[in-house]
């Protein structure tokens, strides 16, 4: 199984030019990555339609395939190496090898999944955002030691870094605890800057775990408009939150920022929108915390009622009616999230050996 952790990091230095330098070098690398993403993906869906283009005659109408491995192939290399050729005739010394080169890999894999809903018509080809995420191996993290209070300190592509993993109690710290010990190995991890702040997106390869469940016992499973989960598993029911509970919360944040944003032509000014939208910052992402928090709670009340019962098969029922219903009416659409209840679920059941079956 692998496992994701954001944990913000600092740079571990008490010079200032040097920090302010490390943060503008990875939010140029990002915008870098941003470019090399759009980049992979317009020469894959370029290499992808060649063949529909009845226009060119028919001596340039080969296969997409390596001409040393296939006589008819048009490329030189595979269509793996392709686009990293191109991006690194583009961006060699701009970005570090190993971002690019990962970043290549993961979406050119993607973009082979994808390719037939491409074809179809199903999806639209993917854009990405100066956002994104930048992909390393975990071999370039050096010298992840533990340092007081609480935090770490390790090295990556030449810059020192020191998480900031706070007081609150979570998984992080013993995950990077286990790390220090080798007794849980990393993934391919991602760097992220949001708003001057640097965040690591952390992947840690983790067994999964093996508990004593029983193959008789199935537990049937409900997504409901009423309450967000309905569990049976032989004579024992659990009805797991309630409709007002998620929803009420839910709407009063959405009632309080239209309130706050309605009012916000009337804020002092002074230094132009920045002042005037600052009591908009604290609702950026209130209602997308709560939700996951909420989603998070659910699930993890259904797996727990599933091992205490020893349920080795989860069936989530009539869930594909449920979805059409909340297709077609707009508020269900807008504010019950059976997609992400559903993933979240899947997930946590993975990790425990529970089967899903989704009817």
């Amino acid at each position: 199984m692998h496992i994701t952790r954001k944990i913000q990091l600092l740079v571990n230095s008490s010079d200032k030019d040097l920090v302010y330098a490390s943060i503008g070098k990875l939010m140029e690398w990002q915008r870098a990555c941003f470019k090399c993403a759009n980049l992979v993906y317009t020469h894959q869906f370029l290499q992808e339609q060649i063949s529909e283009l009845v226009y060119l005659t028919e001596g340039v109408k080969l296969k997409i395939s390596d001409q040393h491995k296939d006589a008819d192939g048009m490329l030189v290399s595979s269509r793996t190496n392709s686009t990293y050729r191109v991006l690194t005739e583009k961006f060699k010394g701009a970005l570090p090898s190993n971002i690019y080169n990962n970043l290549n890999s993961q979406l050119v894999g993607t973009f082979l999944k994808e390719k037939e809903l491409y074809r179809n018509g199903e999806r639209s080809m993917r854009n990405f955002k100066r956002s994104i995420a930048m992909p390393f191996s975990a071999e370039c993290i050096r010298r992840l030691e533990a340092c007081e209070p609480g935090n770490f300190t390790f090295t990556l592509f030449g810059i020192p870094f020191r998480t900031y993993l706070g007081r609150g109690y979570d998984d992080k710290r013993e995950l990077l605890r286990q790390v220090t010990s080798c007794s849980l190995k990393m993934a391919t991890s991602y760097l992220k800057v949001e708003q001057h702040k640097i965040f690591l997106l952390a992947t840690f390869v983790q067994e999964r775990q093996v508990h004593l469940l029983g193959e008789e016992i199935i537990a049937e499973a409900s997504l409901s408009f009423e309450h967000p989960i309905l569990v049976k598993i032989g004579k024992a029911k659990m009805t797991i939150g309630s409709k007002e509970e998620f929803l009420h919360r839910r709407l009063a944040i959405q009632a309080a920022r239209r309130r706050v944003q309605a009012a916000v032509s009337g804020n002092k000014a002074g230094h132009g929108k920045i002042r005037k939208r600052k009591p908009l910052e604290h609702y950026q992402h209130l209602e997308k915390d709560y939700i996951n928090h909420k989603l998070n709670v659910y699930s993890k009340r259904l797996i727990d009622f599933c091992l205490q019962h020893r349920a080795a098969t989860l069936i989530l029922t009539c869930q594909q009616e449920k979805e059409e219903v909340a297709m077609a009416e707009p508020f269900l659409l807008r504010n019950w999230n059976f997609a992400g209840l559903k993933d979240l679920i899947a997930f946590k059941a993975a990790k425990v050996g529970i089967d899903l079956i989704v009817e």
